[in-house]
């Protein structure tokens, strides 16, 4: 399998694009169909619609909600779908074969962070007593789980299952998810390749439930929190069912979160149609990030629209104008809780795909040990950043972005970092090593037996 450097990847733009300022593509396909999950993470799609930038490339695009995450997945792969919002494990492991099997790239990344993670108000009473107040009377922030585990120990001493929610087995909020519990010392659970639920050997039983329906859920008890997508840990807060006791930014800052995914064979027969599609969801990610956040509210009001979230713009303006509403009254800034351009949060980083994979391995998706370069190799697979920087230099060419906006000199990998909740250090280069710096989950040799781990 051959594999394009980024900077070759680069070079060859450089020698095709120059002097093709301002000239539209000759797309191979013009009436395309995306899907999307309703939530404000897709609003790189809202926006390429509404303010005409897909039409500026000369593309005519259908915007169309799909019923849950499996099947967005499964109308992509059939072609129903052109491509959608996708989560950013879903062409991971389609790719790998994990779930629906399916060669499934990305050559553009929707966002960093964006999720909460929302327990019930009587969970939140419990775990209140373990959390320190701060001089103006608030909770110290952040939350680590290790103030939900006296609770989950209750509840497993009164012979009642603790059940969370979260939106899909390759979900970031699952993993997200995963990584709070394990990293305040409660199991969250194995997947194995007879055992699909996730559940062995968990001290909090995981389960799948679609992001809409996250606070009926809690409201009705079949689930005491969840890990989801905004607006629905807000709305938890609105209506007074819950509280969101942490974001995915204050487990790991500026985390990537949804990409947008088509199948390889699409970016194989419609070469300019996808770098169109780049281009027009690049120009959207910089309107929405621009002049600080200055067209968020024009955002919210697309947003809260019936034929895309839906929700009230209230709700979704708590999170996307840059604070964020924990207990109800609790309202803090939280600047960087939804970003779509900066950070250079559009490049599909190698070290973003990894991550996806090592959280896969370590609670046993991937069920048996692989080398760093099995990794590095799949990353390379799903994550296009060569389709991404042509896509880019076009926009440059053309004096619609900035060169500064770009990481033309990347390797496809970040810096090694370290602000999780944990401290612990993540080097996208060394899979298996960090995999070793967790007492929780798989390292190594080992692989899940029956209901134990062993190896």
């Amino acid at each position: 399998m051959k594999f394009v450097s980024c900077a070759a990847a680069l070079l060859a733009v450089s020698m095709t694009v120059s002097g093709a300022q301002a000239e539209m593509l000759d797309v191979e396909k013009d009436e395309l169909k995306f899907g999307f999950i309703k939530l404000t993470d897709m609003a790189p799609l809202a926006v390429a619609y509404e303010k005409g930038y897909f039409e500026d490339e000369g593309l005519f695009v259908t915007l169309e909600p799909q019923a849950n995450w499996k099947v967005l997945l499964d109308r992509v792969i059939d072609g129903q779908l052109d491509g959608a919002h996708m989560l950013a494990g879903q062409p991971l492991a389609a790719t790998i074969g994990f779930g629906t099997e399916a060669h499934i790239i990305t050559p553009f990344s929707m966002d960093l962070n964006g999720n909460g993670i929302t327990v019930s108000n009587a969970v939140w009473a419990e775990m209140k007593k373990h959390v320190p107040i701060g001089a103006d009377g608030k909770p110290v922030h952040p939350i680590p789980a290790s103030a939900l585990k006296p609770v989950v120990e209750k509840y497993k001493a009164e012979g009642k299952p603790f059940n969370m929610g979260m939106v899909f087995p390759v979900s970031t909020h699952n993993y997200e998810l995963r990584y709070w519990l394990a990293a305040g010392g409660l199991k969250p659970g194995y997947y194995s390749s007879e055992n699909v639920t996730g559940q062995i050997d968990a001290d909090v039983l995981l389960s799948v439930t679609p992001p809409p329906q996250m606070p009926a859920t809690l409201e009705a008890g079949t689930i005491y929190g969840y890990c989801v997508g905004e607006p629905w840990n807000q709305q938890a807060v609105f209506k007074g069912i819950g509280v969101p006791v942490i974001t995915d930014y204050e487990i790991w800052k500026n985390n990537p979160e949804k990409v947008f995914g088509i199948t390889a064979e699409f970016a194989e027969k419609y070469p300019n149609t996808t770098l169109a599609v780049t281009k027009a969801l690049i120009r959207a990610a910089q309107w929405l990030d621009e002049n600080d956040n200055a067209n968020r509210p024009e955002a919210v009001e697309i947003l809260a629209r019936s034929e895309y979230v839906g929700a009230d713009a209230e709700v979704i303006a708590n999170s996307m104008t840059g604070t964020f509403e924990y207990e109800k009254g609790d309202k803090r800034d939280v600047p960087d809780f939804n970003v779509f351009f900066r950070h250079f949060a559009t490049y599909p980083y190698y070290s973003d795909a990894v991550w996806y994979l090592s959280q896969m391995r370590r609670w046993g998706q991937i069920g048996e040990a692989k080398p760093d370069t099995w990794y590095d190799e799949v990353a390379q697979k799903v994550y296009r950043p060569d389709i991404y920087l042509k896509a880019a230099k076009l926009l440059v060419d053309e004096g619609l972005v900035a060169s500064a906006d770009f990481p033309w000199d990347s390797d496809g990998y970040r810096a090694p970092q370290s602000e999780f909740i944990d401290g612990v250090t993540f080097n996208g280069r060394t899979p298996n090593a960090y995999l070793e710096l967790f007492p929780i989950g798989l390292k190594g040799e080992e692989r899940v037996v029956g209901n134990a781990v062993s190896g």
